[in-house]
């Protein structure tokens, strides 16, 4: 059985049709929507802030999802929001930023706080998205800090649907 935690007066809201890895911890103020999943060793940590995860986003091995509370350093705090049909590859750290439908984001990849990756925006793997950095969709972003290196193909763009599919088929077959 997975490991979904309860913290304060918070306690997940995972879809029925939501998949979470048995050695994923889901914790506090988390909502997870359909055909979502969360695979093994992830972290998704809505303790001192929300975490909002959309319909058919794939959250891969390894990543750690985290939020940053209210203080005079961050007044208000910030959430941390994904969109819909995201991918998230392996290894990826998203700290209290917001991801829009139809991105993904490489393995390794970090995005901090405040930062916006606008719908249909391809990060490269191991980038790094520095604080309220905002990325345009329909790009390649790569690097540390991220850059913006070209224009995605019609290929790439199809891509990003496929494989946020790809992971609803794929999280149905671990659900069987």
């Amino acid at each position: 059985m997975p490991n979904i935690r309860s913290f304060e007066n918070h306690h997940p809201d995972i879809s029925g049709t939501a998949f979470v890895d048995d050695s994923a911890v889901v914790t506090g103020n988390v909502i997870l929507g359909e055909d979502s999943s969360v695979w093994p060793c992830c972290s998704v940590r809505g303790d001192i802030h929300s975490i909002t995860i959309g319909k058919r986003t794939n959250i891969q091995d390894g990543s750690i999802l985290h939020v940053t509370h209210d203080s005079e350093y961050a007044p208000g705090g910030f959430k941390l929001t994904v969109g819909d049909d995201v991918t998230v590859g392996h290894n990826v750290v998203l700290h209290a930023c917001t991801v829009e439908d139809l991105c993904l984001i490489g393995m390794g990849s970090v995005v901090l706080d405040g930062a916006v990756i606008q719908s249909g925006a391809m990060v490269g793997a191991g980038s790094l998205v520095p604080p309220n950095k905002v990325l345009e969709g329909g790009y390649m972003w790569l690097g540390s800090p991220v850059k913006r290196v070209r224009e995605l193909s019609e290929k790439e763009k199809s891509f990003l649907h496929y494989s946020a599919q790809q992971y609803v088929k794929l999280k149905n077959r671990h659900i069987g």
